[in-house]
């Protein structure tokens, strides 16, 4: 596949995943050109990463030296960029969410949705753990899905694996949920560990999104994705079988189970002199998940980011659609219902929205 080079919109914590993959894989990604508007901050980035970096919009399309643009912004202000760019006729990856309401969901929608080049940046499905977990379960091996009970992401993140592993599309749910307020110890943070013990309050968002005859559980605090003290949870059950976090129980027959675990396979452990990187993830001698992106040393998160530009560079040249802005808009739409819900005590119910005639 020839090498991807993508513009990036934006330069904060998040948009440095996106350079650290370039770094990490100069043969496979490239940055073309960056957009940020604080001219310092411009600079300084520009020596760190050796990147062109543009101050306006209007120079860094002008540009045009890139395949695409992956729009990495706060959800306040990213979807006005999404549009701009979408109405320049340049393709858009966009980080999540599309917008940060029904009304601005439904705008974007509108004005660019049957006519732009727009995928969303949902990684979370791509992660390798949650991928082999995925494929799994649409492998007819635990039967139909109907239940997922998700605790690993927050927000539309959450509800995109807990509809990827029950297979639901546009379907309407009833949703009731509630928020939790405990006590905890401090963890770290993005600037990283603590300095001091300090207590504070952890909120915990409870939910249950009912699709009929599938149900998901959704689960989530904000201190998981840092926290030492405060894991993930996975449950994906079927007739036939269920997959609980790592375990992996399924009847062969009627009258025989089998009990098997998801294995991580790592190279540079114990003494291999390999290097230090993910092989993928095995069940009973298969393959679920092989890394595309080894050996590079790539988190988990970054491994699947460098799926989605994967994808996207297959998507523009007349590959399949792999996560569009109806199914990120379908997410994030659910994700507020589900806020809503928490804050209201009150059970709602969703409505088909227009993208889902996609």
């Amino acid at each position: 596949m020839e090498k991807v080079v993508f513009g990036l919109v934006g330069g904060g914590w998040r948009a440095e995943f996106y350079l650290r993959i370039a770094r990490e894989l100069p043969e496979q990604f490239a940055v073309g050109a960056m957009f940020v508007r604080n001219k310092e901050k411009a600079e300084a980035l520009s020596r760190t990463w050796g990147v062109r970096v543009y101050t306006t919009i209007g120079d860094f399309i002008s540009a045009a030296s890139y395949s695409f643009a992956v729009v990495s912004l706060k959800k306040d202000i990213s979807t006005a960029y999404m549009m701009r760019l979408a109405e320049a006729g340049i393709p858009v990856l966009a980080e999540t969410p599309p917008a940060p309401d029904l009304e601005q969901l439904k705008e974007l929608w509108n004005r660019v949705g049957n006519s732009a080049t727009i995928q969303i940046a949902e990684q979370v499905m791509f992660q390798p753990m949650h991928a082999a977990r995925i494929a799994l379960a649409a492998s007819g091996r635990l039967g139909t899905v109907s239940q997922a009970q998700v605790s690993a992401a927050h927000g539309y993140h959450g509800i995109s694996l807990i509809r990827r592993l029950l297979g639901t599309g546009f379907e309407n749910a009833s949703i009731r949920a509630q928020h939790f307020r405990s006590p905890i110890i401090q963890g770290p943070q993005r600037s990283g560990p603590p300095s001091a013990e300090a207590r504070m309050q952890s909120v915990q968002t409870l939910g249950a999104l009912d699709f009929g005859d599938k149900l998901g559980v959704f689960d989530f605090t904000g201190d998981q994705y840092f926290s030492w003290i405060r894991g993930s949870r996975m449950l994906v059950r079927g007739e036939r079988g269920e997959i609980m976090n790592h375990d992996v129980s399924w009847l062969q027959a009627y009258d025989t189970p089998v009990y098997s675990r998801l294995r991580r396979i790592d190279a540079g452990h114990g003494g291999n002199l390999e290097g230090f990187y993910l092989k993928g993830i095995m069940l009973d001698g298969e393959w679920l998940y092989r890394n595309p992106f080894a050996p590079a040393r790539l988190s988990e998160d970054e491994i699947a980011i460098a799926e989605s530009m994967i994808r996207m560079q297959r998507h523009i040249g007349g590959g399949p659609s792999f996560y569009s802005l109806a199914e990120g808009s379908q997410d994030q739409y659910l994700a507020l219902l589900l806020e809503q819900a928490a804050e209201s005590g009150e059970t709602v119910v969703s409505q088909r929205q227009p993208w889902a005639a996609e």
